[in-house]
């Protein structure tokens, strides 16, 4: 993971739990607009495995590891992480990258 002053780069796997693909995805959807209006954020995008249907990654970009920490305390990602459990079939797994070139 980074510095407190570093950009933070993640991708997020959600994976759905057996019938709940369409649920999971118009949970992530609205999560999208709200999260690129957050100051710290940079990047927000959702992407579902193409060879995994059901298994959605989230690549995210951060100021900081502050304001990744002041996202998951907004209203919009605490109404998805209270649903989350329901939707997903493990865990949230979180993948931190270090940017090598441009």
């Amino acid at each position: 993971m980074s510095s407190a002053g570093e950009v933070v780069v993640s991708l997020a796997t959600l994976v759905a739990r057996e019938g709940r693909r369409d649920d999971l995805r118009r949970a992530l959807l609205p999560l999208i607009e709200p999260t690129r209006a957050e100051p710290g954020n940079l990047d927000y995008v959702l992407f579902e495995k193409t060879e995994a249907p059901g298994t959605f990654v989230m690549r995210e970009a951060f100021a900081s590891m502050g304001a990744l920490g002041e996202h998951q305390q907004t209203a919009h990602y605490v109404a998805f992480a209270a649903q989350a459990d329901d939707l997903l079939a493990e865990p949230l797994a979180l993948t931190f990258l270090t940017q090598i070139s441009d």
